[in-house]
Order: C-alpha cells, then structure tokens, then sequence
C-alpha cells in the first residue's frame, strides 16, 4: 500500500510540472522552479540536523 502511495504522490509532482511547464506563463514557472529548489534545501538541512 505505501508504495503505490509514494508512487501516487510522485505522479501528482510529475503533473504539476508538466502543468506549469505547459501553461507558457513565465511566472509560474519560475514560482514551481524556486520552490522545489527552496525544498530540496530545507530538506537536506533537516536530515543533518542531530
């Protein structure tokens, strides 16, 4: 069950950058590009907090 969840989940990103990729808007693309880099960082920091 978790894994077809996670799969799920990652199917619902995956759509959500071909949507803002698709819709042309510049400003939207940039929001979903700055946001998943802002995450990815946020999360490599909390992994290494003790």
């Amino acid at each position: 069950m978790g894994k077809s969840v996670s799969f799920l989940y990652k199917l619902a990103r995956m759509a959500n950058d071909i949507e803002k990729l698709s819709s042309g808007d510049p400003r939207k693309i940039a929001r979903r590009a700055k946001n998943k880099y802002i995450g990815r960082k946020l999360v490599r920091k909390m992994w290494k907090f003790p």
